[in-house]
């Protein structure tokens, strides 16, 4: 299977179409990344088990909140506490697809890769991609979660494929950072416990209650998290409608997150071939 990939990546990258080499070095090595990982589904069920879980339990425990909460108008609490299972969905199977690279690292592959005429923005991209397909997966089962407890989308189907889209794009940047620690340390452990780097900042946002309630040093810090522009314009999605501003402020948010992230990762593979 890895000869084969290898040939496969060699190949394309020796074709003189140029522009495309890079999108099918990209498509064979995140297809063997997403492959691998479905050979593997016990590794899946544990981020969203916890997320599903929580989710009841904040539906069982603050269901009636929305009566007390001004802000939000009398709207769903589900339809509010649903986006922090999801980024909690993304934080908890961020690591899954960089794990494959910390195997490939450990076992020889990836410098075996490295010696190829393939592409470091494919090695790089390929698990990135790979692991924000899984939190997509993850994040669509966790919605039908919450329509199983009576989520009604301000915005329909279209707004629930823009959260997904989110969760997509937020999952790319939690990915980009898992697989940086990947090749930082070629430790699974590591690689593990750098993807519970981000969960604080779940916490240090509008978890519970609308970003307006909170007060003090709290406030400031949800303001300066990116995951609370990305929280605040699922809820404006799912809860009031087209807020145009926030769904900006979202998409802003995680792709600054993103290219932040690969910016690291990207520094990481160059210590790594140094060092080689």
């Amino acid at each position: 299977m890895e000869a084969v990939h290898s040939s496969q990546i060699m190949t394309h990258s020796r074709k003189p179409e140029g522009r495309l080499a890079l999108p099918h070095q990209i498509t064979i090595l995140t297809w063997r990344n997403l492959v691998t990982i479905a050979r593997t589904p016990e590794a899946l069920l544990p981020p969203i088990a916890i997320s599903i879980f929580f989710l009841v339990i904040y539906k069982s425990t603050l269901g009636k909140a929305a009566g007390f909460l001004p802000e939000l108008s009398g709207g769903s609490y589900i339809g509010f506490i649903l986006p922090l299972s999801i980024v909690s969905a993304s934080l908890a199977g961020a690591g899954v697809a960089a794990q494959n690279l910390v195997r490939d690292v450990s076992n020889g592959y990836f410098d075996k890769l490295l010696l190829t005429p393939v592409s470091r923005t494919a090695l790089l991209l390929a698990p990135i991609l790979a692991g924000a397909v899984i939190l997509g997966v993850q994040a669509a089962i966790v919605i039908a979660v919450g329509f199983l407890l009576g989520l009604d989308p301000a915005t329909g189907l279209p707004g629930v494929l823009a959260v997904l889209a989110l969760a997509v794009l937020l999952g790319t940047g939690f990915a980009g950072f898992t697989v940086s620690a990947a090749l930082g340390s070629g430790s699974a452990a590591a690689t593990q416990g750098a993807s519970f780097v981000f969960f604080p900042l779940t916490f240090l946002t509008a978890s519970f209650v609308p970003l307006d309630l909170l007060d003090g040093w709290l406030k400031t810090a949800a303001r300066l998290n990116p995951i609370t522009y990305v929280l605040e314009a699922m809820r404006a999605l799912l809860n009031d409608g087209w807020d145009m501003s926030a769904l900006a402020q979202g998409i802003a948010a995680t792709l600054i997150l993103a290219v932040a992230m690969y910016a690291l990762a990207f520094y990481a593979l160059r210590v790594r071939t140094r060092r080689a």
